[in-house]
């Protein structure tokens, strides 16, 4: 009898916990999440128009911890300042590449994500860092706060970081001729290229004193010294040289940069530096 009132028990406890489970699962089937889609800003729109349709490619400017370094003081750019300085991108990086390597070049090859940072991103050495390319996915640009449009420098400055990053991004998928290139200069490559001014640098064979870090730097610094500036300041930069070997090496180091875009990309190189001045200078004088 005891064993009959146990069991009846048990069937009665069984019975109301299948009950409360299915009560829950039916409750699981009503999503409290809001999955309505958040209304866009008219910089959102035209982010989506000029960068993320044609080319795949994601803006992120707003703020994001995970994104950058939380040791550093930085912050994310102000708002006034995104567009301006997303033209600047796309007119000299982006239209150059296009207009050169194609209408799928960048599409192609690029990064999926651009973040953007307002602050000035200092390292303990006193140098500062301008720009991050992580695994040819990511580029992040520091300073967007301080680019001004009608300034030749700064803009120079700006579109050197994403024209250096971009050129690593191609290395990975196609790789230079570094045995050759490692030939040019063998010495001179050093961790502390931060005690060297950028005038000495090109007295032993460097483009930048940044090109002296390592022959992946210096490879990249020869080409996107070669795309920030016009033809006449590159010139002017090699007849500023003294040393005959510096002003070789550099030579040689830029003949090896031409034959690396045209045999891994078909891509004329003064042609591309040609279009790049064209585009800097538009973008300067406000055309």
């Amino acid at each position: 009898m005891k064993f009959i009132q146990l069991y009846k028990k048990a069937l009665l406890i069984s019975t109301l916990v299948l009950l409360s489970a299915c009560s829950s699962e039916e409750s699981l089937t009503a999503s409290i999440l809001d999955t309505t889609k958040p209304q866009q800003s008219e910089l959102d729109v035209w982010i989506g128009q000029i960068y993320l349709t044609p080319y795949n490619i994601e803006v992120l400017y707003k703020w994001n911890q995970n994104l950058v370094d939380g040791n550093r003081y930085l912050y994310p750019p102000t708002q006034t300042k995104i567009k301006p300085a997303l033209e600047i991108v796309q007119r000299i990086w982006l239209n150059t590449y296009t207009t050169i390597g194609g209408s799928k070049f960048v599409k192609l090859i690029a990064p999926r994500q651009l973040v953007l940072v307002g602050g000035v991103n200092l390292n303990s050495t006193g140098t500062k860092t301008l720009g991050e390319a992580e695994g040819g996915q990511r580029i992040t640009l520091f300073e967007t706060d301080y680019v001004d449009k009608t300034d030749r420098e700064s803009v120079k400055q700006f579109i050197h970081t994403i024209q250096h990053e971009y050129i690593h991004i191609l290395n990975q998928h196609k790789p230079f001729d570094e045995k050759s290139f490692a030939k040019i200069t063998p010495t001179g490559y050093t961790a502390n290229w931060y005690e060297t001014k950028d005038a000495e640098a090109n007295e032993e064979g460097f483009i930048t004193a940044y090109a002296k870090s390592n022959i992946i730097e210096d490879f990249a610094e020869m080409a996107s010294m070669m795309l920030v500036n016009s033809k006449d300041e590159y010139e002017a930069i090699i007849a500023g040289i003294t040393n005959p070997k510096a002003q070789s090496d550099i030579r040689a180091k830029e003949a090896l940069v031409v034959k690396y875009f045209k045999e891994a990309f078909n891509i004329d190189f003064y042609k591309l530096r040609a279009e790049a001045e064209k585009n800097t200078a538009d973008v300067i004088a406000g055309n």
